[in-house]
């Protein structure tokens, strides 16, 4: 019996989020080929009916994660998707420093998940890792309004602290100490862009 004609990318589709979760788990340099096609129920032959090398699958993983419906990203999480941007933007904030982010290693932001993967990799996923931290720059950007360098400064200073705050809060073994991390962070990124904090956006 004939594949259906869209039969190829749901498979594709498929590959790509395994090898997300996967990488989000172990790193990227611990996870195989093989590991992947095994996690979708497919054989390490069709991979290379899709992806050149394990490099081009990990920026296409990182994209697919970008571009996907955000609602499904924070599912459960109070965000107003269509709403104002400064309350938008303090709602990301929230959620990125979030325990429940903190906790759920599936569905870890890339930049969380794989930072020390991505110094050391080649030209083509450091490209793909840039442009994931430019487009959350430039959702705080818009939240804290102005296109002028000031705006620009706060905004890369919030990124920088809701990736940091979580790789941080990620590595230590005293939950104690990962929530201050992570709330110190929160509330500090708060603060810079100005955000209101409307109760029913935090998760604690």
């Amino acid at each position: 019996m004939p594949y259906r004609p869209e039969h190829k990318e749901e498979t594709r589709v498929r590959i790509i989020e395994c090898a997300r979760r996967l990488f989000n788990r172990h790193g990227f340099s611990e996870v195989s080929i093989d590991q992947v096609m095994a996690e979708a129920g497919l054989t390490r032959g069709g991979f290379y009916n899709h992806f050149r090398n394990k490099e081009e699958l990990f920026c296409e993983a990182v994209e697919f994660y970008a571009t996907c419906d955000p609602s499904a990203r924070w599912d459960g999480v109070d965000i107003d998707f269509e709403g104002e941007r400064r309350t938008f933007a303090a709602q990301m904030v929230n959620a990125y420093l979030s325990r429940p982010h903190l906790e759920d290693l599936d569905y870890h932001c890339p930049m969380v998940a794989l930072p020390s993967d991505i110094a050391r990799a080649g030209p083509a996923m450091r490209e793909t890792y840039q442009m994931l931290l430019q487009g959350m720059i430039g959702m705080f950007q818009s939240g804290v309004g102005g296109d002028d360098e000031a705006a620009r400064r706060k905004a890369i200073t919030i990124a920088t602290l809701c990736i940091g705050g979580m790789v941080m809060a990620r590595t230590v073994d005293d939950a104690g100490f990962a929530n201050e991390v992570r709330e110190t962070a929160r509330d500090l990124a708060l603060q810079i862009g100005a955000f209101d904090d409307p109760a029913s956006s935090r998760a604690a």
